[in-house]
């Protein structure tokens, strides 16, 4: 999966989930490849889309759109 797929998958699925997902939820949602997700595109996908991880869901940080 290269990280123009990443992004798109990612921030498709927010846009249809207001509510965010946690990273374990788009994990099994999305069928994503990874354990965790990379640092790099994280911070990059807060600058192309708008992504924030503050709120908290249990332990687990939300992934959200602005």
């Amino acid at each position: 999966m290269t990280y123009e797929d990443f992004k798109r998958t990612i921030r498709d699925y927010l846009k249809a989930t207001p509510e965010g997902a946690t990273w374990k939820e788009l994990k099994e949602e999305l069928g994503l490849p990874y354990k965790t997700p990379c640092q790099t595109w994280i911070n990059q996908l807060e600058e192309e889309i708008g992504l924030l991880r503050k709120r908290k869901k249990g332990n687990a940080l939300l992934w959200e759109l602005k």
